[in-house]
């Protein structure tokens, strides 16, 4: 009969246990010291260990001739707890007796001494599916138990488990396995059952197990059908996994913003059949990846999900920024959840998908910052060059004769006062205002450098009176952070300590205006004024 690899493969002794040595270390030295607790708690997630290593615990303790800790799996007591013949060592699993009924049974029972074995052993699986009543049931036990007794607790979810129940028990955590740790398993398990396993496939399945090693072997069991090799492009045929390069060219459409060409493939891929759940989560795990390589390039490589080429993963992350990962991450994940409870998830998908390719639709400040980003984009295209003809005609009236000039030396009319010279003078030929807006913006939310282009700044001996468009922007710079920001960054420029004054008007004659940049328009529509409000 055969017998799936994750079970014919399952470690017998301590020593062959992948990648949780803190654990079994400590359970080896106890053993072989004779300092056994009367109650364990392992915790961690699934795949990993638990179950097993509760089982080699039961054999070691009970074993006739343990070797340094570790079961000899060859006496007449470590045969029958493998074969499952010997009832003083009983398996539960509380998702299914998790009455106070069941616990109080077991009690009854734990009370009388083993008949066969040194020490009855209860091993308790998933314990948090026990009810309160129960845990209360267990609990005297677990405070006084019999010399006999050993308990050992399992659980995914330590936070469901009394602290009562806690207190009681030597806690092990077990840890998600490498993928380097598990990939060196599979290759081992793989050339022994004669499986042609190549290095990529033993890490795509690493990779795609989650840290947890049976899952690892079950797809090994799934694909070891396949003739001849088994390399990765063949495992993502076999698991009906190939679709993800459909997928990485759908956010490669994504990021160069083809809103035209995502809509045209996402209903291709809808009419053959995909789920539209499936697809946002595929393309969910893509955006992680990419957002991953971005923030570490070198080390971030061992947390990839492994499903997408790392060559092609570069090639898609390499003109784009952090916050555009991010964005992209943030939005993918929303709209899944939101599926859930769609009347109509097709519909959705296309709105996330269209708001992937276009910021300025998500209807947050994320929109608002992609406009303004745009709105600046255009000003500085549509600012016309310096005209040379001005120098051409000063050049000319240089060359022009005295005599000729329409106009008396002497009675040439004087040159008007200067204004004001904004924020102090000119710096690397700009105002001071322009020079010091970057350093103000990178200081202040969104929301507040919004209404800086609707200002400009007029420094006048220890003063900055800042000149609003109008009385709704005077409101909102008035606040702490703004003020503080434009009272230290212009301190810091002019050499002095510096007031702020905020005006709601024009600037003084000579001054240029505040910028406006159709910002104006955004600012009176009354929906855009919520959305400032609200936020």
């Amino acid at each position: 009969m055969y017998q799936a690899l994750y079970r014919k493969w399952r470690p017998k002794t301590f020593e062959e246990v992948v990648g949780q040595p803190h654990i079994t270390d400590t359970l080896r030295r106890q053993v072989a010291e004779g300092r056994i607790a009367h109650a364990y708690l392992f915790t961690g997630t699934r795949g990993t260990g638990k179950t097993t290593c509760a089982r080699i615990l039961a054999k070691a303790v009970n074993c006739l001739e343990p070797r340094d800790g570790d079961p000899c799996c060859q006496c007449p007591a470590c045969r029958a707890i493998d074969e499952g013949r010997v009832l003083d060592v009983t398996e539960l699993d509380a998702a299914s007796n998790n009455g106070v009924d069941q616990v109080r049974a077991l009690r009854e029972e734990a009370a009388y001494t083993p008949s066969v074995l040194r020490k009855r052993v209860y091993i308790i699986d998933e314990v948090h599916m026990l009810s309160t009543a129960a845990f209360n049931a267990l609990l005297k036990i677990l405070e006084e138990p019999p010399e006999h007794l050993l308990f050992i607790l399992a659980t995914t979810e330590l936070h469901k488990v009394p602290a009562t129940i806690l207190s009681r028990c030597q806690r092990f955590s077990f840890k998600r396995i490498l993928p380097e740790d598990m990939e060196r398993h599979l290759r081992t398990v793989a050339q022994a059952e004669g499986i042609e396993l190549t290095a990529d496939g033993a890490e795509i399945l690493s990779r795609m197990a989650g840290g947890a090693l049976r899952d690892a072997l079950s797809l090994l069991d799934q694909c070891r059908v396949i003739e001849g090799t088994l390399d990765a492009e063949a495992i993502l045929q076999v698991l009906g996994l190939a679709g993800s390069i459909q997928t990485a060219e759908l956010m490669e459409r994504i990021l160069v913003r083809d809103t035209a060409a995502v809509l045209a493939q996402f209903d291709g891929l809808y009419r053959s059949g995909k789920d539209v759940a499936a697809l946002l989560g595929e393309l969910s795990d893509l955006a992680r990846d990419l957002t991953i390589l971005k923030a570490a390039p070198e080390g971030g490589a061992a947390l990839l999900t492994g499903l997408y080429d790392r060559k092609k993963l570069q090639t898609l992350g390499q003109d784009q920024s952090m916050r555009r990962f991010l964005y992209i991450t943030d939005t993918l994940q929303s709209g899944r959840a939101a599926l859930s409870d769609s009347v109509q998830p097709r519909i959705d998908a296309e709105l996330t998908l269209l708001r992937l390719c276009d910021e300025s639709l998500s209807g947050d400040l994320t929109a608002l910052e992609a406009r303004i980003a745009r709105l600046e984009t255009e000003r500085c295209v549509a600012a016309p060059p310096p005209q040379p003809q001005e120098r051409k005609i000063s050049r000319a009236k240089e060359d022009e004769p005295a005599e000729e000039s329409p106009v008396p030396q002497e009675a040439a009319p004087s040159a008007p006062s200067p204004a004001p010279k904004q924020m102090g003078g000119e710096t690397d030929g700009g105002n001071l205002w322009e020079h010091l807006l970057d350093q103000y913006k990178a200081r202040l939310a969104v929301n507040h450098r919004v209404f800086l282009n609707m200002a400009k700044g007029v420094l006048q001996a220890d003063t900055l009176r800042v000149y609003c468009n109008n009385d709704f922007v005077q409101t909102s710079l008035d606040n702490n952070d703004v003020l503080s920001v434009l009272r230290e960054v212009t301190s810091a420029a002019a050499g002095r300590d510096v007031r702020v004054e905020l005006i709601a008007g024009k600037p003084p004659e000579g001054a240029a205006s505040p910028a406006s940049d159709h910002l104006d328009e955004l600012v009176r529509s009354g929906s855009q004024l919520q959305q400032f409000r609200i936020k």
